[in-house]
């Protein structure tokens, strides 16, 4: 009997089921590409031998959909890696949880996790420790070691892929693979990174030709030698800086990996495996978009600074007599976030703190008015919170402490205006303050900037910050003024080493709309030689570069760089229109970065523009018209938000979601596809009932003296220095329930054995945990007072093998 295609692929490359592909260099882009399709003559002959042999699959529809999952799971292992190449490290371990995140979270019949569990359980728990590890490596930018730990959870994949449903699909996945790994080549593309990009597509050539090639070349010889053809084409204009045509030789040689997908397989698995490579390619766009610079998200994080520099302006005047300017302030700061591009965003992204801020606003006039100082305190502080708050759910931790820094900027200068009034006891109190919220690590500035650059966390804390307490209380004048100066310049070198250019500006520009309210305040004051000074200045620093504030908005937008300019330039009466521009110009710098890196928007416009021509277009439609339907519209959605600069995290989700779906449909089992956690109703399987224990809590405790996040897969900070006496919250932020257990070796030995449900030991705690005991859900915060001075070592049990560690320094 001849042989089909499909074993022709298995028995020419019979080394195939055993190359982890995922050991590439890799690539990434997307793009539209025909060359997938078969020509006539193949497709008859295809046909023919169907007909020939009349064999027929020997697994399951929904088994195909499952393993099509996997191969986007395989797919997506490279794009940490991708993303270390090119230095972006914090992205890339973002990237490597999110992957572990989602897997975790996966739910219903048919889903990856479980079903990776129950095929093969060693391959289950083979991946989540390599992938673990992904995480750890390159967190510590260990790209040698993330490689390995990369190629290690694809093998585990690849063998479950070969038990579910049968070791002849496994060179056909494994090839697609490949191929998308040559898109992923243009992540380093939208980065700039052309050098790096042409090493990534040269590899998957060599790496091709010695695996893959004789195994392809049986089932389309066309295919094999387009396929290296244009890769090695990609890694030649990627080496000329050719943009354009490194992206368009990926496309084709992902083209020619489809062209010999649907070759060997029937229609319904190569379209699931299609669809799942799709799937990897919109998650490129995720990642290019993660290193590509800040998004909206952050440009609305940025902006919120304004009114936290607004209120205590609005306390400072109110403090000094003018109480009627204090409530116009906070007037005119309700009226400008009624209509603010940050509103809606904040009223989405985090609702209680949206609310909390709007009524700490109003509370504010309402103590100004009623000459209630405490009052008008209390208010101040739950604004504060509230903000800090909403900030940290718009952004990242590092842009999180990237924004407080800029603002403990403000509050700095804030007290060395109390001070030149002669209000010495209350510069000092708000100096004190600054300090309490540092040591707290509000909004995790303390951490980061101790974690970026030990000198500058020195330099900030001890020399400036204790000094200038010292120089208050002293009413050394010279000291005072050096001091403040000292803690902006250290500051914004710190903002400089922690981020882009595009991010450090949004900084940048909230420092300076925090000095032109004070110019404002100062003159209502009547204080206008100083209120000029303040905006003098304020001109001299920005035009002086302002971390490249300067050039990037003269870029971004020259009008309005010169309308900014020459508001600040006016002095005091200038002074509200140029927060208003400033707010414009944090939008009109994000918006640039976003078009200058312009990679992760084009990626997935490409994968938009490739299934509209695409063999599998209709394959979809015919299968299941909702769900090619659901598939559109997500990719339609998730194309806008990455070209409006908005946080495409939840668009990026809904639009794999969709992939899943379609992927099911395709395999010839749209009904047994995974239920969307999102829309299950509830649905699901019910989980065996969890309970904290007693020292597990609603909420987080207001005399927590620092509060660490359990995100996903991993405790934000992963290391934090207490004084003994403190109290440490741990507060549920993202994923599945957690639970934090102190390794019984590693904490002092004469410390009390700890963990969340008030074990008293690590092997009952992880008993507990089998048994639902000591579980911190959503909404939940474990809480430990420490008394004994040492190294605290932790972890999480159901994410330890995914590197969810953390340690507390207690010092005396």
């Amino acid at each position: 009997m001849q042989q089909t295609r499909r074993q022709l692929l298995l028995a020419s490359g019979s080394a195939l089921a055993g190359v982890s592909l995922a050991g590439c260099s890799g690539s990434s882009d997307d793009g539209d590409n025909q060359s997938e399709q078969p020509s006539e003559s193949t497709t008859e002959q295809s046909d023919s031998e169907s007909e020939q042999t009349g064999a027929e699959p020997s697994y399951a529809a929904a088994d195909v959909g499952v393993v099509s999952e996997w191969n986007a799971i395989r797919t997506r292992l490279r794009d940490p890696v991708i993303l270390g190449h090119a230095g972006a490290y914090d992205s890339a371990a973002t990237v490597a949880s999110d992957i572990f995140e989602r897997f975790e979270n996966a739910s219903g019949e048919n889903n990856a996790h479980e079903t990776l569990e129950q095929t093969e359980e060693s391959s289950y728990h083979g991946f989540e420790e390599a992938l673990g590890r992904l995480r750890e490596t390159v967190a510590n930018e260990e790209l040698e070691a993330a490689h390995e730990a990369m190629r290690t959870a694809d093998e585990n994949l690849r063998s479950a892929q070969a038990t579910l449903a049968d070791e002849s699909l496994l060179p056909s996945l494994t090839l697609l693979v490949m191929g998308a790994h040559v898109e992923d080549g243009l992540i380093l593309l939208s980065l700039g990174e052309y050098g790096a990009a042409a090493q990534e597509f040269d590899q998957i050539a060599a790496r091709f030709e010695e695996n893959l090639y004789d195994g392809v070349a049986e089932v389309d010889r066309g295919a094999a030698d387009s396929f290296v053809s244009a890769a090695r084409q990609a890694s030649s204009a990627a080496e000329s800086e050719d943009r354009e045509a490194a992206t368009q030789a990926a496309h084709d040689a992902f083209g020619a990996a489809l062209q010999a997908l649907y070759a060997a397989e029937d229609e319904s698995v190569a379209g699931a495996i299609h669809m799942a490579a799709l799937q990897a390619r919109g998650w490129d766009g995720a990642a290019a978009a993660a290193a590509g610079g800040p998004t909206q998200a952050f440009a609305h994080a940025a902006s919120l600074n304004e009114y936290r520099a607004r209120a205590r302006d609005a306390v400072l005047l109110s403090e000094n007599g003018a109480t009627e300017a204090a409530v116009e302030t906070v007037q005119t700061g309700l009226e400008r976030f009624e209509t603010a591009r940050a509103h809606d965003a904040l009223e989405e992204t985090d609702h209680e703190s949206y609310e909390s801020f709007e009524g700490a606003l109003e509370d504010l006039v309402t103590a100004f008015e009623n000459g209630d100082s405490e009052a008008a305190t209390a208010a101040l502080e739950t604004l504060d919170s509230a903000l800090r708050s909403g900030i940290a759910a718009l952004v990242s931790g590092s842009m999180s402490a990237l924004l407080e820094a800029s603002y403990t900027r403000i509050r700095v200068a804030d007290a060395h205006e109390q001070y030149r009034l002669g209000r010495r006891d209350r510069a000092l109190e708000l100096v004190q303050n600054v300090f309490a919220d540092f040591e707290a690590d509000a909004g995790g500035f303390h951490e980061t900037l101790e974690e970026t650059d030990e000198g500058l966390y020195d330099t900030f804390e001890h020399d400036h910050l204790e000094g200038l307490s010292t120089a208050i209380e002293n009413g050394d004048d010279e000291a005072v003024a050096s001091h403040v100066a000292g803690v902006h310049e250290t500051l914004a070198t710190f903002e400089r080493q922690l981020a882009s250019t595009a991010a450090a500006s949004g900084a940048e520009a909230g420092y300076l709309i925090g000095r032109a309210l004070d110019g404002a305040a100062l003159e209502a004051l009547g204080e206008s030689e100083r209120a000029s000074t303040v905006m003098t200045d304020a001109l001299g620093y920005f035009e002086s570069g302002a971390a490249g504030f300067h050039e990037a908005l003269e870029e971004a937008d020259h009008r309005l760089y010169e309308n900014f300019e020459g508001q600040i330039e006016a002095g005091p009466s200038g002074a509200e229109s140029a927060v208003g521009l400033g707010v414009d110009a944090i939008y009109a710098v994000v918006s640039a970065s976003a078009g200058a890196t312009g990679g992760a928007g084009s990626i997935v416009s490409d994968v938009f523009a490739h299934f509209e021509e695409a063999r599998v277009h209709d394959l979809v439609e015919e299968a299941d018209q909702e769900s090619y339907e659901s598939y559109e519209s997500a990719l339609e959605s998730y194309i806008s938000a990455l070209e409006s600069g908005e946080n495409p995290s939840e668009h990026v989700r809904a639009y794999a979601e969709a992939c899943l779906q379609a992927q099911f449909a395709v395999a010839g089992a749209p009904d047994k596809a995974p239920a969307n956690p999102e829309s299950s109703g509830g649905e699901e399987e019910s989980e065996p009932e969890l309970e904290g224990g007693p020292n597990v809590v609603e909420g987080v405790p207001d005399d927590a003296d620092h509060v660490v996040d359990m995100r996903a897969v991993a405790f934000d900070p992963e290391e934090l220095t207490v004084r003994q006496g403190d109290t440490v919250a741990w507060r549920h932020a993202a994923g599945e329930p957690h639970n934090v257990v102190a390794y019984e070796g590693a904490i002092p030995s004469d410390a009390e054995y700890w963990a969340s449900g008030d074990f008293d030991s690590e092997s009952a705690a992880r008993e507990g945990w089998e048994n639902g005991v000591g579980a911190v859900q959503s909404g939940q915060s474990y809480v430990r007072t420490f008394d004994t001075p040492g190294e605290h070592n932790y972890f999480c049990v159901p994410h330890e093998a995914a590197g969810m560690v953390g340690t507390i320094v207690v010092e005396e």
